[in-house]
């Protein structure tokens, strides 16, 4: 039996102490790449520990290749770190490394045109499953909400990813994916709508055929 639990809107329903924690996390984040930007070798490693396993997984959800999401994740650390002198804070550090981890994936894609681009094949499920840790909420079963995302159109996909499994705001989820607000918003709802349908649907006992 799969568990139907996802995790709960996190603008609309999360708690505002956790919403709270959120932020002074990714406020903590944001100032230890900043204090690394000036050269400070214990802040480079609080922010790139803080973020790694976000990485990871955001990388292996847009990446179909899991032998390839260590390198992609340590080209853009490596990426950012050298980018590091240009980040003012004006966006959160999260939202600006998950940005140059898109760039990194998108031109991995570029230098291997050939390849095939998305979620479409099983390799998607074992990657993600690999970079995803097991104390989330809707994911103490298994991975069964990681066999049901692989049914989402790819926009709505990683619309909830961002937003409901990584944290982001719907704003900075809308800048990174260069749309706006409102579609971000639309896309996780049809999401969440996709996803309580089709736990439903796999609760359902099946119909013996005589």
């Amino acid at each position: 039996m799969i568990t139907p639990a996802l995790p709960a809107p996190r603008e609309r329903t999360e708690d505002h102490e956790k919403a709270e924690e959120h932020e002074n996390a990714d406020d903590s984040i944001t100032a230890w790449a900043l204090a690394a930007r000036g050269g400070d070798p214990d802040a480079v490693d609080h922010f790139v520990r803080a973020l790694h396993r976000d990485v990871l997984r955001y990388v292996a959800h847009l990446c179909a290749d899991p032998q390839a999401v260590d390198d992609l994740a340590q080209d853009t650390f490596l990426r950012a770190l050298g980018s590091l002198h240009r980040f003012e804070g004006r966006s959160s550090a999260r939202a600006w490394l998950l940005s140059i981890a898109r760039r990194a994936v998108i031109d991995s894609y570029r230098y291997a045109a050939t390849r095939p681009r998305l979620s479409d094949v099983p390799d998607w499920r074992l990657a993600v499953e690999l970079a995803q840790p097991r104390d989330l909420p809707g994911f103490d079963d298994g991975i069964a909400l990681l066999d049901l995302l692989a049914a989402l159109p790819e926009e709505r996909r990683e619309a909830f990813i961002l937003t409901q499994l990584l944290g982001l705001p719907y704003a900075e989820a809308a800048a990174l994916s260069d749309c706006p607000v409102g579609t971000v918003r639309s896309r996780v709802n049809r999401a969440r709508a996709t996803l309580v349908d089709l736990l439903a649907a796999a609760d359902e006992p099946a119909v013996l055929v005589a």
